[in-house]
């Protein structure tokens, strides 16, 4: 009996660590994301980057598989780190945010999550499905890495490709 409750228990605890770490990443349902955008691409053009918004919700769960994958992969977060200021953008049964919705191009009609990149001068450059970086039931790091490679500010820079 106490081997069975022992079992139980380290299963639960690592259940419930494993639902921590996929937590790392929490949206805010009380954000102004507006501002948040607004703030990052002021961010993003003073540093030579573009923005990342990421849109989902804490219910997401490929929202939360997204962030584990990214957190647990140091190629894509150094990619991230030197590339782009990253903005999460809620969406949910408590706050939709129409507004940001909006000035995103309504990038919902992608799923979830769904990746906007925009420029420091704040216009939106792409819209990402991310069904197309998955793999089986994951994510696909040559996918991500070349999707994220190919919206950097040196990527669409004309001078990256002249002789």
């Amino acid at each position: 009996m106490k081997k069975s409750t022992a079992v139980l228990f380290i299963t639960l605890l690592s259940l419930l660590a494993n639902f921590a770490f996929c937590q790392t990443e929490k949206y805010d349902p009380n954000a102004d994301a507006i501002a948040d955008i607004k703030a990052a691409v002021q961010v993003a053009k003073k540093s030579n980057k573009h923005v990342f918004v990421k849109v989902g919700g804490n219910w997401c769960s490929w929202c939360k598989l997204y962030a584990k994958f990214t957190h647990n992969n140091e190629d894509i977060t150094k990619m991230m780190n030197d590339n782009y200021v990253k903005v999460l953008v809620n969406w949910s049964k408590e706050n939709k945010n129409p507004e940001a919705m909006e000035y995103l191009h309504f990038p919902q009609r992608f799923g979830y999550p769904v990746f906007v990149i925009i420029d420091g001068n704040g216009k939106i450059i792409h819209t990402q499905n991310s069904a197309y970086l998955e793999s089986g039931n994951g994510y696909d790091k040559q996918k991500v890495m070349q999707f994220l490679k190919g919206w950097t500010p040196k990527a669409l820079d004309p001078d990256t490709y002249k002789n």
